[in-house]
């Protein structure tokens, strides 16, 4: 089979089966999301189409791969036969740099802490720590068994707590729930006209209704927290994302319309200027509160889902599960904060790299087991076997395994940090293991 071949029923399934209406710029070097408006989940989708249509053998590497960017990218991807392009091997670490380097990387993974945390990377603070709030961070499974990583009871409260603990920068609320879109619009004025010099202004606004900014998982709706400035023209405002790594202008009239969607609401106001870095008893008792290592609440929750589905419960059905899980990849990238968890235990504790490289191996790989548990999911739902469900489930056991056994390697690393800073009192692990 052809590369083009494939390409002509990546274009065939796109316009009969998923009916999709963004294809006046389909062609070979059409970009999935940029020019197609292809959204993680649609692409898994014509993946599973692909392999079922052209009855291919798409392996769990492929499903993983982060590189694929054009429709070529993708029919190269699915025709093993054609060699594509090689990655680069990975670059050697020379001793003393990897992790206890500059580190210039950054996770994009949380719009809220994106942004809360930008001003203390300005200041040469470290924000790595704040990061234990993610892998975990708080979502929902609604009424109807859909996961859904933001609803209206969700308020940011412990983000908040914590952020002015650690680092002494109180997270003001500007927007108030119990007054009207209207009058939230005419505070948000107010703040950035009387914004002084480094103070923050966070909005919550619908990324659907922004079409010209990048949206690799098109929600609708997507809420979504970023920061605004005014400039010398009224009619355009300064947009900074820092979770999307964007900075420019945008007409504020798009913006209002996206702040008031009836999906989103919520603001602060902060000012980095009064940030100071952590002290440790503050580190500790903000470890010891967030480390959940006997819990892993994603994975029971998509467990109960897919439980709920398969046993047709409240009149569910198996049908209804791709829809159900659909908002599984915004939650499952919040699982790279793991790195910097670990980064900051090894960076104080000056452990060696080779293992942190090994331990970042092991994110990556539950991480894409998310990914590739996802496509299970698809094709359960296609399908409508309830005899693939077993699998499913076997597969969520072994991603349960492999995230306690990275929790209790965290674990570890907490307890040698605390030791060394703290002092051995109350240690919730032992000894800690140092890697050897």
């Amino acid at each position: 089979m052809s590369r083009e071949s494939v390409v002509a029923a990546i274009g065939t399934i796109l316009r009969e089966e998923m009916n999709h209406p963004h294809l006046d710029r389909f062609g070979p070097d059409a970009r999935l999301n940029e020019d197609l408006y292809l959204d993680s989940v649609q692409l898994l989708q014509l993946i599973l189409a692909l392999e079922l249509r052209l009855e291919l053998q798409v392996g769990e590497e492929a499903i993983a791969r982060q590189d694929v960017s054009t429709v070529a990218d993708l029919a190269a991807l699915l025709v093993p036969s054609e060699a594509g392009p090689q990655a680069p091997p990975p670059a050697a670490v020379a001793e003393g740099e990897g992790v206890h380097g500059e580190m210039p990387y950054d996770l994009k993974i949380h719009c809220f802490v994106s942004c809360v945390c930008d001003g203390l990377k300005a200041r040469g603070i470290d924000h790595r720590p704040f990061y234990a709030l993610i892998w975990d961070a708080e979502f929902a499974i609604t009424d109807e068994m859909r996961l859904a990583y933001h609803s209206d009871a969700m308020d940011h409260e412990t983000f908040r707590h914590w952020f002015q603990r650690l680092y002494g920068v109180p997270l003001v609320a500007w927007y108030d729930p119990s007054r009207s879109k209207d009058e939230n619009i005419g505070t948000l004025i107010s703040l950035l006209q009387g914004r002084r010099d480094g103070e923050r202004v966070m909005v919550m606004l619908d990324m659907f209704h922004l079409p010209e900014r990048e949206n690799k998982f098109n929600q609708n709706p997507f809420p979504h927290y970023l920061m605004l400035e005014l400039t010398e023209d009224p009619s355009w405002w300064q947009v900074r994302d820092p979770d999307f790594r964007w900075e420019g202008r945008i007409e504020r009239d798009k913006l209002l319309n996206a702040i008031r969607q009836p999906s989103v609401a919520g603001g602060y106001r902060f000012d980095t200027a009064l940030a100071h870095p952590p002290a440790d008893a503050d580190l500790d008792a903000f470890f010891a509160a967030t480390l959940l290592p006997d819990s892993n609440p994603l994975i029971d929750a998509v467990r109960a889902i897919v439980g709920a589905h398969a046993e047709g419960r409240d009149g569910l059905h198996l049908s209804g599960l791709g829809d159900a899980l659909r908002e599984l990849p915004v939650i499952t990238i919040r699982k790279w904060a793991y790195e910097h968890g670990f980064a900051f235990f090894w960076r104080a504790l000056k452990w060696p790299h080779a293992e942190f490289d090994a331990i970042c191996d092991r994110i990556e790989a539950l991480v894409n087991g998310l990914t590739a548990l996802h496509y299970q999911v698809l094709k359960v739902a296609r399908s409508g076997d309830r005899t693939l469900v077993p699998a499913l489930v076997d597969r969520l056991d072994g991603l349960d395994a492999a995230e306690r056994a990275i929790k209790r390697r965290l674990m570890e690393a907490y307890t040698a940090w605390r030791a060394e800073r703290i002092g051995p009192a109350d240690l919730r692990m032992g000894e800690a293991r140092v890697p050897a």
